[in-house]
C-alpha cells in the first residue's frame, strides 16, 4: 500500500496544477516544496518582475504628463517601499497557492524531496527526515540561474537576488541578452539607475524576429541604456563599494552591482533521479516522451525541468496533461505550435508563431506586412518611441504564420492574435475584420501591402 497515489516534487505552477487536478479526480495526492509554494514565476520570477516593471514605468509617465496639461512634478521614489509592497503581494499569492492545494485535498510537505527508488521519496524538512511512497511520481522542480566560472563571480547577483537588494544600485551592469536581461534593464533604468547591458552576441533577444530585436535595441539606446554587444565580462574585482569589471573587449567598467541573466539549468541535481532509473538529457534535463513519462514508467516530469518551452502557462498545460493521462479521460499531451509569449521590456514585445527568418526556412515564399509608427499616447508627450507590428503570411495558403509587436500593451494584444493563429486564420480573415479605432491593435487588420523582401532562402 502506497502512502499516495500521486506525489509531486516541486510546488511551482506545473506541479500545483497537476496535484490539484489529480486530487479533484479522486487520487490521494502529496506534494513537497522546500521553499515557498508558487514556484519561480510567482515567488521570484514573472509576477514580482512585472510588479517592478509597473513601478519603473511611472518615471516615463511623469515625464509625459506635461504634454497633457499636467504641471511638472518632482516625485520621490523609495526602493524599500516598493520591495516591501512587492513582498506583501508575494506573501498573499503564496497563501493562495497553499489554500488551493488544501482545498483540493492535497497534502503539502514543507520539505525537499529526493527519490530513493522508483516509488519512495525521502523528505528533508524542518521536522527532520521521513519517507513516503507513491504509485506515480511527478518531477516539477523547475530550473535555477547559472553563473559563469570567472574570477570574482561571487560578487555578482542573479534575478533571484535582484528582488531583495537592500538598496537601488546607482550604477548596474546587466549581463545577458535574453528576456530576463532586457526586462531588468528596463526596470533599473526606469527606477533611476545608470544601466549598462553587456551581451556576448551580435544582437539581443536571440531567437526572436530580427525586426523586433533591432527595434528594441534601438529603443533601449534612446532611453539611455549603454548597450555593449559582442562583449562579455572576463573578471570582477571589488574595490571598496565599487565593482570593477574587466571586459572581453579589453576595457573596464565600474558599477555598484552586476547582475547575470545568462541562462537557467534544469534543477535536477540532488533529486535522486539516478537511483530511480530516470534518464537525463545532455543539459541535465529530465528526458520525457510525448506524454511526459520518463524512462521509469511510473515517473513523469513537466515544466522547466524538462527544458522544452520554459514558460509558466506551458508548464501548467503539461501538468494538466499528466493529471488527465493518469486520472482523467486518458492519454493527453501538449501542442507546442503557436505558443504566444511576451517580453516585458520597455517597450513591450508580444509574439506568436514563426519569425520571418523561420517562416522563410519552413515555407519558402512568404509575404511580410509591417507597420511602424509613433503611438498616439506619445504624440502630445513628445516621446520619441516607435511601435512595430508585423504579420508573416504563407503565400501559398494565405495563412498567417507569425504575428509580432513591439509597443504599448503588446502582451495584451498578442493574446487575442494567438487565438486567430491557433485557429488557422488567413490574411483575408484579418482584412475582413473591422478595426477598433483609434487603437494600436487596429494596425493588424489594416496592413494591406506586403513589404518588398527577398523570397525563398538560398
Amino acid at each position: 500500500m502506497y502512502s499516495y497515489d500521486f506525489f509531486v516534487i516541486g510546488a511551482g505552477s506545473g506541479g500545483v496544477r497537476a496535484a490539484r487536478m489529480a486530487a479533484q479526480m479522486g487520487a490521494r495526492v502529496g506534494i513537497c516544496e522546500d521553499y515557498r509554494v508558487g514556484g519561480t514565476c510567482v515567488i521570484r520570477g514573472c509576477v514580482p518582475k512585472k510588479l517592478l516593471v509597473y513601478a519603473s514605468e511611472f518615471s516615463g509617465a511623469f515625464q509625459d504628463a506635461p504634454g497633457f496639461g499636467w504641471a511638472a512634478a518632482a516625485p520621490a521614489f523609495s526602493w524599500s517601499e516598493l520591495i516591501a509592497a512587492k513582498d506583501r503581494e508575494i506573501d498573499r499569492l503564496n497563501g493562495l497557492y497553499i489554500n488551493t492545494l488544501k482545498n483540493a485535498g492535497v497534502t503539502l510537505h514543507q520539505a525537499r524531496g529526493r527519490l530513493l527508488d522508483r516509488h519512495t521519496i525521502e523528505l528533508s524538512g524542518p521536522e527532520g527526515v521521513t519517507t513516503v511512497s507513491a504509485r506515480h511520481i511527478l518531477i516539477a522542480a523547475g530550473a535555477w540561474p547559472v553563473l559563469p566560472e570567472i574570477p570574482g563571480i561571487s560578487h555578482a547577483i542573479t534575478s533571484n537576488e535582484a528582488f531583495h537588494l537592500a538598496d537601488l544600485p546607482r550604477r548596474i551592469a546587466i549581463v545577458g541578452g535574453g528576456y530576463i536581461a532586457v526586462e531588468f534593464v528596463g526596470i533599473f533604468n526606469g527606477l533611476g539607475s545608470k544601466v549598462t547591458q553587456l551581451y556576448r552576441g551580435e544582437q539581443i533577444l536571440r531567437g526572436f524576429d530580427r525586426d523586433l530585436r533591432d527595434g528594441l535595441a534601438a529603443e533601449l539606446v534612446k532611453k539611455g541604456i549603454d548597450l555593449k554587444l559582442n562583449t562579455n565580462v572576463a573578471a570582477i574585482e571589488r574595490q571598496g563599494d565599487t565593482l570593477r569589471l574587466a571586459l572581453t573587449s579589453g576595457s573596464t567598467l565600474e558599477v555598484d552591482a552586476v547582475m547575470f541573466a545568462t541562462g537557467r539549468m534544469p534543477n535536477t541535481r540532488g533529486l535522486g533521479l539516478e537511483a530511480a532509473g530516470v534518464a537525463l538529457g545532455k543539459n541535465g534535463e529530465v528526458a520525457v516522451d510525448a506524454y511526459f513519462r520518463t524512462s521509469a514508467d511510473n515517473i513523469f516530469a513537466v515544466g522547466d525541468v524538462i527544458d522544452r518551452v520554459a514558460l509558466t502557462p506551458v508548464a501548467i498545460k503539461e501538468g494538466t496533461a499528466v493529471a488527465e493521462t493518469l486520472y482523467g479521460k486518458g492519454p493527453a499531451t501538449v501542442d507546442y505550435v503557436n505558443i504566444p509569449t511576451a517580453v516585458f521590456s520597455q517597450p513591450q514585445i508580444g509574439t506568436v508563431g514563426l519569425s520571418e527568418e523561420d517562416a522563410r526556412h519552413e515555407y519558402g515564399d512568404i509575404d511580410v506586412y509591417q507597420a511602424s509608427f509613433r503611438p498616439m499616447k506619445f504624440t502630445l508627450a513628445g516621446r520619441d518611441e516607435r511601435a512595430l507590428m508585423k504579420l508573416i503570411v504563407d503565400r501559398a495558403s494565405d495563412r498567417v504564420v507569425g504575428a509580432h509587436m513591439m509597443g504599448p500593451d503588446a502582451a495584451e494584444i498578442i493574446q487575442g492574435l494567438a487565438i486567430a493563429l491557433k485557429a488557422g486564420a488567413r490574411k483575408a480573415d484579418f482584412d475582413a475584420t473591422v478595426a477598433v479605432h483609434p487603437s494600436a491593435a487596429e494596425e493588424f487588420v489594416l496592413m494591406r501591402e506586403p513589404v518588398a523582401r527577398p523570397q525563398a532562402a538560398e
